[in-house]
């Protein structure tokens, strides 16, 4: 069983020809709503992957609760562990540019009343070896609690350092499993502008120190991890994106699905890196989340 400790958010979403550049106003295409969070999009997609879900967290008694629920619902998430609080729903303000690129600002909302207690409740309900999948867009207590709670009770833990908040580096020390973005990672390790054999050694170096596996995502260029002091890497798709925006929680989600479903690490890399790219074809964070069959077909 896989448990996802994490955001729920409405996206609000709109397309420009560019990103601005700050201080610019530039003319928007379109505008849509859909369903997020990074918590919320990594839980639908290990559901989509074909794994058994909860679902904790909280939403606000607001216009957006449901709908920011509905596509988890949906897909047979189950949500007994969400909280309905006092105030707004979470909200991610999304733009996108005509190359795919996206800028996200975040507003926490109901995610910011997620508590320790909340984690203790969810890990409660996990056996030794089901997995727990944690990110950063609810309070950093929270997430450390989960972590501590997990490690107790023999739960594996898989942490996305995403956002890349001040307690990113210390919470990520915690995981058993690390996913990280080249810039998370350089924050994780202590040093930027790497190129990639000074990834591949901070790499080595940082597993030689904690033990953990850690993942790193490269865009375009895949993904390299470490586990078992042994180097993998795994390709995606070559695709022409239309939005990056749910590409790494897809890629969260399907990694964790197939480690709970049994699959060696190297393929659960390689179907989850072909999983975010296909995530990459379609606008929206949840929308874009394919089915594991049209991943198994790609594959």
């Amino acid at each position: 069983m896989i448990t996802v400790f994490g955001s729920i958010n409405m996206d609000l979403i709109a397309t420009t020809e560019r990103l601005p550049k700050p201080g610019e106003t530039v003319a928007g295409n379109d505008f849509a709503t859909a369903a997020g969070g990074k918590g919320a999009n990594q839980a639908l997609a290990a559901r989509r992957a074909g794994r058994y879900v909860h679902m904790a967290g909280a939403v606000g008694k607001d216009a957006f609760a449901a709908e920011a629920l509905a596509l988890l619902d949906n897909a047979g998430t189950d949500l007994s562990l969400i909280k309905h609080v006092d105030g707004p729903t979470g909200t991610a303000l999304i733009l996108v540019g005509g190359d795919g690129e996206n800028m996200i600002a975040v507003v926490p909302g109901a995610n910011g009343q997620v508590t320790p207690a909340d984690a203790e409740t969810a890990i409660g309900r996990m056996n030794e070896g089901d997995i727990l999948m944690l990110q950063l867009e609810v309070p950093a207590a929270a997430v450390e609690g989960a972590l501590s709670a997990a490690r107790a009770k023999g739960v594996t833990s898989i942490l996305n350092l995403a956002p890349l908040i001040p307690d990113a580096p210390r919470l990520g020390r915690l995981a058993d499993i690390v996913i990280a973005n080249e810039t998370e990672f350089e924050r994780l390790a202590g040093q930027e502008g790497m190129d990639a054999q000074a990834r591949e050694a901070a790499l080595a170096h940082l597993h030689a120190k904690t033990g953990q596996t850690l993942i790193v995502t490269l865009g375009a260029d895949g993904v390299i991890a470490i586990r078992d002091g042994a180097i993998s890497r795994a390709q995606g798709l070559k695709i022409e994106p239309v939005d990056t925006v749910g590409a790494g929680d897809t890629f969260c989600g399907y990694f964790a699905a197939s480690l709970d479903d049994g699959l060696d690490f190297v393929s659960a890399l390689r179907r989850a890196a072909v999983a975010g790219s296909l995530a990459c074809l379609k606008a929206g964070a949840q929308p874009s989340i394919p089915l594991s069959e049209e991943v198994a077909d790609r594959i």
